[in-house]
């Protein structure tokens, strides 16, 4: 793909982004993004054969820098490792209070999408969270921890329930409080670890 089209189709990646982010998929067209990048519809379905490719390649674009983030957050925060999981919710709440912020793409989309289970980005959203969860497993096994593999999971369900709760309340200390029990449970793991290998 020639350098001019690659930009262009970015420019749409780009629009629809911001757009399905912060008023959801199904309520934005696909004349809007097409609108917002600048560019023709049928441009727009040059690039992208339908608005369901589209909605792939957003939450596609979303993947990689997601968790880019979450495992900077983690090596960039001070203390053991509790301190280190709950420092990835912490940070997520300093995220919630900006008032752009709209929760999880991801589950946002995997909500409006409840009815196509094999739509495209249901099937991203799934794999990008089996990512968040594996990291966290590679995490937890290189602490010694024997049941990694159940603390990854029970991190994330705090994580995406803190996401959903949030948005029911619109109050960003229910992340902080599921650090809080983030922490506590890697904690327990921590000492039963400790207590097998005495």
């Amino acid at each position: 793909m020639a350098r001019s089209e690659t930009d262009t189709r970015q420019r749409i990646i780009a629009a629809a982004s911001k757009l399905f982010y912060s008023e959801g998929i199904k309520s934005v067209s696909v004349d809007a993004v097409a609108a917002a990048a600048g560019v023709t519809k049928r441009t727009l379905y040059y690039h992208f054969d339908s608005k369901d490719d589209l909605i792939a390649a957003y939450l596609g674009g979303r993947d990689q820098p997601n968790l880019a983030l979450f495992q900077r957050w983690f090596a960039e925060s001070r203390g053991g490792l509790p301190a280190r999981i709950e420092a990835i919710f912490k940070n997520l709440a300093r995220s919630a209070r900006h008032p752009k912020w709209k929760g999880c793409g991801f589950l946002r989309t995997s909500a409006e999408l409840a009815n196509m289970p094999g739509h495209p980005a249901i099937k991203i959203g799934a794999a990008h969270k089996k990512k968040f969860e594996s990291w966290l497993r590679v995490t937890f096994e290189a602490e010694g921890i024997a049941q990694a593999s159940r603390l990854a999971r029970q991190i994330l369900l705090l994580l995406d329930g803190s996401f959903a709760v949030v948005l029911l309340h619109r109050d960003p200390s229910y992340i902080e409080t599921a650090g809080e029990a983030a922490a506590s449970l890697t904690s327990a793991a921590m000492r039963t670890r400790r207590r097998a290998g005495s």
